[in-house]
């Protein structure tokens, strides 16, 4: 039996708690600053407001204040679900409390710009923290489609563990095991990164025959355009695929559960989805943004946001090849510059 800190109590942290508590562990379910009523509802009633089910009687809920008090207890697995803008406001929490390495897992999907160009977040954590304390820590990350509340109702899911190091993503496989939680390895952390966050921009163009659609009007046989919106996730995938070869990561991982996985599954339904319904029925982002999804959180027009410029001037270095990546270029064009979402059918077979 081991004990598992989770720092995160939105709806993926805590549905980890399910697949962690089957195993025998023991779990301190840990919110941020912004989870404070979450964090009273579970402490309470052993429910999650959000996920609408009782957590497993495992879980003990804490305060982001206790953290440093969890840590102390000395786990063996810390699980990082808090979302790609609280990555900063963790790693301080992290700093401040951690006083021995331990393995760290994050289920965080975003990416981060640098001088150089982009960095996953894996990366980036565990630079930062072994800059401010000395320390040396194995950094996970678990990709593929996971949606929170089928994990969380003990739906069957499939999903890629990914490290460095075989002894630790062993480790943590382990210790996750559940029967309705099946974890694959995989070495190829920059690729399963890149593409957990990738597959929220690429929804975004997917999403928009949707929006063409009512735009358009049904044809008389009431014929509906999956044709273009298959198009579309089958040149998201060959883009993804050029993105993570640059990056350094392996293009099979993109074919696999990591990639075409959880691209699938975000497509289904989701905020990026209806981003690209907008999209598609000719509105630009800024207006889509402020007039229908203020105060949601669209995943994938945030790394447009993020990432934009730098991929934009890695295109102009000539690291990324900009004449094969069109669609990379339509959706950028369409968040960062307000340009209306370009889906020319020929300008996507260039790859």
């Amino acid at each position: 039996m081991a004990r598992i800190v989770i720092l995160g109590a939105g709806v993926m942290g805590s549905a980890m708690t399910f697949p962690a508590a089957h195993a025998g562990n023991r779990i301190a379910l840990i919110g941020t600053h912004l989870d404070e009523e979450i964090i009273g509802a579970v402490a309470s009633t052993g429910r999650h407001p959000r996920l609408n089910v009782t957590l497993p009687s495992a879980v003990t809920a804490y305060s982001w204040t206790e953290f440093g008090q969890a840590m102390n207890d000395g786990p063996e697995l810390l699980i990082l679900g808090v979302s790609s803008a609280g990555v900063p406001w963790a790693i301080d929490r992290i700093v401040e409390s951690i006083k021995s390495p331990v393995p760290i897992l994050m289920i965080t999907k975003g990416l981060a710009a640098n001088d150089e160009g982009i960095e996953i977040l894996p990366h980036l954590l565990a630079r930062e923290v072994e800059r401010r304390t000395g320390l040396t820590l194995p950094v996970m990350a678990v990709g593929g489609p996971c949606i929170a509340g089928e994990l969380a109702a003990q739906r069957d899911t499939s999903v890629i563990v990914a490290g460095h190091d075989p002894d630790q993503l062993a480790s943590a496989s382990r210790i996750l095991r559940a029967p309705f939680y099946h974890a694959r390895t995989s070495s190829d952390l920059v690729g399963v990164e890149i593409c957990a966050a990738f597959k929220n921009f690429y929804t975004l163009a997917v999403g928009a025959p949707t929006g063409l659609l009512e735009r358009v009007n049904k044809a008389p046989n009431n014929a509906l355009m999956h044709n273009l919106a298959s198009s579309l996730f089958s040149q998201s995938l060959a883009e993804m695929a050029i993105v993570v070869e640059a990056m350094g990561g392996r293009t099979e991982t993109v074919w696999g559960l990591a990639g075409s996985g959880d691209l699938y599954v975000t497509c289904q339904a989701g905020r990026n989805g209806r981003m690209g319904r907008w999209l598609g029925r000719g509105l630009p982002y800024s207006v889509a943004k402020r007039e229908h999804m203020s105060s949601d959180t669209v995943e994938g027009a945030q790394l447009a946001l993020d990432l934009g410029q730098a991929l934009e001037k890695m295109m102009a270095q000539g690291l990324l090849p900009g004449h094969r990546l069109p669609l990379t270029t339509a959706i950028i064009d369409a968040i960062c510059h307000d340009a209306r979402l370009d889906l020319s059918f020929d300008r996507y077979h260039r790859c």
